[in-house]
């Protein structure tokens, strides 16, 4: 990621499965400072939650990984709620990003998309043949 060197990076999602792999590679890049907000602290469905994290950190770079997640079984008995708290953080934190200023904002989505009848172990690659 080009402009990480120096830079501080706020990582939503940094203490889950993508978001430790993502850290990893930019604590590479030299930035100034890794910040990996945690919810017990900082609810990002909740607006004044997202205007103080930016208030506190003051990131260059914003990576949001952040996601309410839970299986194909919770997201077929949560669809509304898990739609809105994912689409809810995203946008909150891109208006608070653009009102402040922050240099770059990367974004990730999240679906669970693949086959329910696949063999296993499976390659991406594979699904669309």
């Amino acid at each position: 990621m080009g402009g990480a060197n120096g830079a501080t990076i706020l990582v939503t999602g940094g203490a889950g499965f993508l978001g430790q792999a993502v850290c990893e590679q930019l604590a590479q890049l030299a930035p100034a400072s890794i910040i990996v907000p945690r919810k017990r602290d900082y609810d990002l469905t909740e607006q004044s939650h997202v205007r103080r994290l930016l208030e506190e950190t003051h990131p260059d770079i914003i990576i949001h990984l952040a996601a309410v997640v839970g299986g194909i079984g919770a997201n077929r008995a949560n669809p509304g709620r898990f739609f809105y708290e994912n689409a809810i953080m995203g946008i909150m934190l891109m208006e608070e990003a653009r009102r402040r200023g922050v240099r770059k904002y990367v974004q990730v989505g999240t679906v669970c998309s693949y086959p329910k009848v696949v063999p296993v172990p499976f390659r991406e690659e594979t699904l669309w043949d």
